[in-house]
């Protein structure tokens, strides 16, 4: 009887040390998870393929030509079939110049939280992130959007074909 106790209370003893074994193996996994995130989340700029940063850039001077209302740089940037899709509407090329260089939306600045460029072929997918500072009919405003922008490759050269405003419901744009 007491033969079988030992041989009980070592299988215990070998279970409770697999069982260690695991929880160990667990807890160093779950370690390494965490550190691998932060890095890939600190270095993802780092990481970007030189088209995608090209983008990431191209969409940069648009919200700094926008803010100036440099309406001949966004005419040479905006693809000829553009379409523009904002909260109050949607609308082409033309009538999007019109408006930035009339004032009647005046984007002051985009304070741009993430950005995400997928590229498929000659077509490139920019999602932004952002906290827009805008003068709208006069008045100042401040509202967190997803932006999407679409760009098409045409004769080496990028045009942006779409750009939608999505307002966002949380109030910090991120």
């Amino acid at each position: 009887m007491k033969q079988a106790n030992v041989m009980s209370n070592g299988k215990l003893a070998d279970t409770g040390i697999k069982v260690s074994v695991l929880v160990l193996c667990f807890f160093i996994t779950d370690i390494h998870w965490s550190f691998a995130q932060q890095n890939e989340a600190s270095t993802s700029a780092e990481r970007n393929t030189d088209a995608e940063q090209e983008i990431i850039n191209l969409s940069e001077e648009k919200w700094q030509w926008m803010a100036d209302k440099n309406v001949d740089a966004l005419e040479n940037l905006f693809h000829e079939k553009a379409e523009f899709v904002h909260m109050g509407g949607s609308w082409g090329k033309e009538q999007e110049l019109n408006i930035i260089e009339s004032g009647g939306i005046w984007y002051k600045n985009a304070d741009i939280h993430e950005v995400l460029v997928n590229i498929i072929d000659n077509t490139a997918i920019l999602l932004n992130r952002i906290s827009l500072l805008a003068e709208v009919g006069g008045n100042e405003v401040t509202n967190p959007f997803e932006v999407t922008e679409v760009y098409v490759k045409q004769n080496d050269e990028w045009k942006l074909a779409s750009l939608s405003f999505t307002r966002l419901m949380n109030s910090e744009g991120h």
